[in-house]
């Protein structure tokens, strides 16, 4: 057999490994680029959400920091080696890094939203292109061009809102500035390879420009409106009207809350009154109860009710007849002439409190 071919038998497996190995990194190679354009604005978001958390903790050591410097100054200043001038100074940078620690955890607490967002847009991001976090971005950088081309090539525009074709009026030049720095940041395509700072700053540029376009555009309809070309009321969905504050926004809330709370009182109130009404009648109607039988023994009632008792003339047949005669002890109980025995004292008590029940043991 010719060498030659003795070779290319012994080896003719090294063609095809080359070949399915170079078709398998080529198809790894996509699929990856596809997860990082995919993951690109999950990405972003984790950077900025480190970077913020980095700015928080520094912001919270420069508190520790001011605190120690105040409390410095206030011993020194006991001692007679600061002025009052040197601790305001010092009370005054302490209040300022608790603002700058304060606005540094909101920050971090809007990353973490802009992540959790992030997050949730990977899905729809995986089966729809137009769902790319850069195609999203791209999108609403054309929609803020179509948005200011209106106003360059509608003539009836062109002659109510003149400012904003005026590259002289400072929100215009604000706005075409922005836009400037925006279209120099725009990438080539929606899957062009971008890192996630480069993500990030054409990101921001795109706000700054749909900001300053929107403040330009609220101007210039204003200034339309105080010259008569537009109607002196702004309606809903014009780029003047006043958005809802969420100041009004909690002031609403609360006088719905304070409404409802005064409505379910009355009700309760009247309610109530109802029932303590239907009460009081059914306590006139009912007959009133008899007294119990022991009450009057456990608690003697010193009021005679039916005249004095009768004087009890019988002698006693164990005792001697009293000469003296009859003796009065008690003008509610004359004793006989015959009878030697004393009248019990009169319980002078006052009956209170009057019993509404019986007893179980009588008072002594």
């Amino acid at each position: 057999m010719d060498p030659l071919w003795a070779t290319v038998a012994e080896f003719w497996w090294i063609g095809p490994s080359v070949i399915g190995a170079g078709a398998a990194g080529w198809f790894g190679l996509r699929q990856e680029r596809a997860a990082r354009l995919r993951r690109i604005e999950l990405d972003a978001a984790r950077g900025e959400l480190k970077s913020a958390r980095q700015d928080a903790a520094s912001a919270r050591v420069a508190v520790r920091v001011a605190r120690t410097e105040l409390a410095r100054v206030q011993a020194e200043r006991a001692a007679g080696r600061a002025s009052g001038a040197d601790a305001t100074a010092a009370r005054k940078n302490l209040e300022r890094t608790q603002r700058e620690a304060k606005a540094a955890a909101a920050t971090v607490r809007v990353r973490r939203a802009h992540v959790d967002a992030a997050r949730a847009a990977l899905p729809a991001a995986a089966t729809d292109p137009a769902a790319l976090p850069l195609a999203r971005l791209m999108a609403s950088h054309d929609a803020v061009t179509a948005r200011w081309m209106d106003y360059e090539t509608d003539p009836a525009r062109l002659i109510a809102f003149p400012s904003m074709t005026d590259a002289r009026e400072p929100l215009t030049a604000h706005f075409l500035a922005a836009q400037r720095a925006a279209r120099e940041l725009r990438p080539a395509s929606p899957q062009a390879r971008i890192t996630a700072a480069q993500f990030t700053a054409y990101r921001d540029a795109v706000l700054r420009e749909t900001r300053a376009f929107e403040a330009a555009e609220a101007d210039a309809w204003r200034r339309a409106r105080a010259a008569g070309d537009m109607p002196a009321t702004p309606r809903e969905g014009d780029p003047d009207a006043a958005a809802p504050s969420a100041l009004s926004q909690w002031g609403t809330a609360a006088q719905d809350f304070a409404q409802g709370l005064a409505q379910t009182v009355i009700a309760r109130s009247a309610e109530v009154i109802a029932r303590a009404a239907a009460a009081r009648g059914a306590a006139g109607s009912r007959p009133a109860s008899p007294p119990p039988a022991d009450a009057g023994a456990a608690h003697p009632d010193p009021t005679p009710t039916a005249g004095p008792p009768a004087p009890d003339h019988t002698p006693a047949p164990d005792r001697p007849a009293d000469p003296a005669g009859p003796t009065t002890t008690d003008a509610a109980h004359p004793t006989a002439p015959g009878d030697a025995r004393p009248t019990p004292p009169r319980d002078t008590r006052p009956p209170w409190p009057i019993p509404s029940r019986t007893r179980s043991t009588p008072r002594p």
